[in-house]
């Protein structure tokens, strides 16, 4: 079994949480004051879509938790909130 330390990255609006290889772990939400989604990618900005999600406005926040050992990014983990103070923290690893 393969076991690797789980870091996290908080994103706000559009960031790159890891450069090189790693595993989308999950994430938790909190979602803004205007409904948006959650994006995350394997590429950068323009990848391969891994997973997303839309948000309510004013919501609770909720978690995402990717089961077994995660989704590998080949190249990195890219991130893109959107929303009115939307905030996600990533778990990666």
């Amino acid at each position: 079994m393969m076991q690797t330390d789980v870091k996290a990255g908080y994103v706000s609006a559009t960031a790159t949480v890891f450069a090189g290889r790693t595993r989308f772990k999950g994430l938790v939400v909190t979602p803004g004051s205007a409904a948006g989604t959650v994006v995350v990618r394997d590429g950068g900005a323009g990848g391969t879509t891994l997973f997303s999600t839309a948000t309510l406005s004013s919501g609770t926040p909720f978690s995402v938790l990717v089961p077994g050992e995660g989704v590998l990014c080949y190249t990195d983990l890219h991130v893109t909130v959107t929303g009115t103070a939307t905030t996600a923290m990533v778990y990666y690893g």
